[in-house]
């Protein structure tokens, strides 16, 4: 697999970067009889000056290496270059004395990884947050541990996920053609996850728990760092989008979020979004997604990206030059697009600096507002 240049981070800060994991939280349902571990990896801002002769993090450990060789057959290779296998973040960097920013937990998609959205971490610590980026342990590519254990993708995930498999495929496909009032569509999704794909939607209460475990630990832990007066934002790729739909909907501590192209696997039926949130969306996505514009109190943006694919939102973009993977859009457009994205919303429901996000259509996405229907 091809490594591009990734890109560098804008802020003004450099970023620095640790790992923790809340042990034995609780039982495991994907292995019953053992407890749930959740990885996380802290993502901060720092002096620039701080980080002067420092080595850079590495991006992917060998383990990880494995695990996706083991999952799609084919990994980064870093032997030829092994520079290119390191991150724009420093281990274990001193943090700034006296200096506190507020939290976004961040949620890998489905077969994805920790680090899996590093790219959009590093550039929103580099502009003043400190990112949290929640790991789900079997449903990753692989995921480690502090004490040096670590957990490989589970690969009977998959036959699960949809139930007859060859039925659910071709229904979540008709779903991308389908048209309809949001209310209609977010039916029809409905009816095809609960006929094919109760796996997924049930999985989405333990990813919830996964963060607020993960939140708990830096609450304890991390007071410092962490600026929790104004809340916590949220968001993912994917699954990981789709938790963050629910975590502002269920938990008071999340007060805004943003969804990075996950459909919206999980019972539903009487939650009601009461912060602001985004969703960002691919063409083929589109109206697979339409829930999150129906029953709000609050704004909804809809952003939606041209020529691009599922996985491109994710560090893929920059990994994978396939364009039938990953989409047709330059790398770097989507990544600052992307990033202005999130830091237009979260300055504006985070930070709180300015009343509304300044966020208008131009060539590459395509921006509307949902206002409150309810």
């Amino acid at each position: 697999m091809k490594i591009m240049k990734i890109p560098m981070p804008t802020g003004e800060y450099a970023v620095g970067t640790f790992t923790y994991t809340v042990k034995d939280d609780r039982e495991d349902v994907m292995a019953p009889g053992t407890m749930r571990s959740v990885a996380a990896r802290v993502y901060y801002p720092v002096l620039k000056e701080s980080v002067q002769g420092l080595k850079k993090t590495v991006a992917l450990s060998e383990n990880m290496i494995k695990g996706f060789k083991s999952a799609f057959l084919v990994a980064p290779n870093f032997k030829d270059n092994p520079e290119a296998n390191l991150s724009e973040c420093y281990t274990d960097a001193e943090r700034i004395p006296g200096k506190k920013f507020p939290l976004i937990m961040f949620n890998h998609g489905y077969t994805s990884y920790r680090e899996g959205n590093s790219f959009l971490c590093i550039d929103m610590a580099s502009h003043g947050y400190v990112v949290i980026s929640v790991a789900h342990s079997r449903e990753g590519l692989c995921t480690e541990f502090d004490d040096g254990s670590y957990l490989f993708y589970d690969k009977s995930i998959t036959k699960k996920q949809y139930q007859p498999m060859l039925g659910g495929i071709i229904t979540m496909y008709k779903l991308m053609k389908a048209r309809g009032s949001d209310e209609e569509l977010a039916q029809k999704f409905d009816d095809a996850q609960n006929k094919y794909s109760t796996f997924l939607r049930d999985r989405l209460p333990e990813w919830v728990k996964d963060n607020e475990a993960a939140l708990r630990y830096a609450k304890e832990n991390l007071t410092d760092l962490i600026d929790f007066e104004k809340g916590v934002g949220v968001s993912g790729h994917s699954m990981g989008g789709n938790t963050a739909y629910a975590l502002c909907a269920r938990n008071e501590d999340f007060v805004c979020g943003i969804n990075l192209d996950g459909a919206y696997f999980g019972d539903y039926t009487n939650d009601i979004q009461t912060k602001p949130f985004m969703q960002v969306s691919c063409n083929d996505n589109e109206y697979v997604v339409t829930r999150v514009y129906t029953r709000h109190t609050k704004p909804v943006y809809k952003v939606l990206f041209r020529d691009m694919k599922h996985i491109g939102f994710a560090d893929a973009k920059h990994m994978i030059p396939m364009k039938s993977m990953v989409g047709k859009l330059d790398p770097d457009l989507m990544h600052a697009n992307l990033c202005k994205c999130h830091l237009e919303f979260f300055d504006a429901y985070l930070k709180r600096l300015k009343d509304t996000p300044e966020l208008n259509s131009n060539d590459v996405v395509t921006v509307s507002v949902y206002e409150p229907d309810l």
